[in-house]
């Protein structure tokens, strides 16, 4: 299964914004890295979506409930913008894609996607998305601690540092999953035969 976390405008930002203008509309927008990874996470999810393995998008809750706890600088709990929870348009989910809503960093916190892994018989990950540093490593380190093997794939994932998105990489690739190039992933794909049109 493939797992995009937090790909809405409250993680990137509108596209052709400078970082700092991102940062002034959505408080922990990335700017444009989010939109140089775009075109690669797209085709990411158009290799699982033609051959018709499983897809979660995530993001907060319904409620729009901030990612804040008392380590959690306040400035993040701030109310965004009506669409801060919304996917930009190459991202959007299409019908029968599960988005599934989170409170917490880990996509596995307190939310039903271990269950509905189980229940599709998945037994692997491939994680992209935002942040390198924050809610995508919480998701893998919680996803090789549940028994899946985890793949992270290089560019389809960032960060607002550079240098937090190479060195969580580096630690993830030590620790808890593959961290594999998107051309290497294409190749790992090749087993599974195309279905049906991306």
């Amino acid at each position: 299964a493939l797992i995009v976390i937090d790909m809405t405008y409250a993680f990137t930002g509108y596209e052709g914004q400078t970082l700092e203008e991102s940062i002034a509309s959505f408080g922990s927008a990335c700017g444009p890295v989010s939109w140089e990874a775009m075109p690669k996470i797209t085709r990411l999810i158009d290799m699982f979506r033609a051959r018709d393995l499983p897809i979660v998008f995530t993001r907060a809750n319904e409620d729009n409930t901030p990612f804040a706890g008392k380590a959690t600088k306040s400035k993040r709990t701030k109310a965004s913008p009506p669409e801060a929870n919304s996917f930009p348009p190459p991202i959007i989910p299409r019908a029968g894609e599960w988005v599934l809503g989170k409170t917490r960093a880990s996509a596995f916190f307190q939310t039903p996607l271990l269950s509905g892994l189980v229940q599709k018989g998945v037994d692997s990950l491939i994680f992209c998305g935002v942040s390198t540093s924050g809610c995508v490593r919480a998701s893998v380190v919680d996803g090789f601690s549940n028994g899946f093997s985890t793949f992270v794939v290089d560019e389809c994932c960032f960060d607002r540092s550079a240098f937090a998105h190479a060195a969580n990489l580096f630690d993830m690739d030590a620790k808890y999953a593959s961290v594999v190039s998107l051309d290497d992933m294409a190749k790992l794909m090749v087993p599974f035969k195309e279905t049906k049109a991306a």
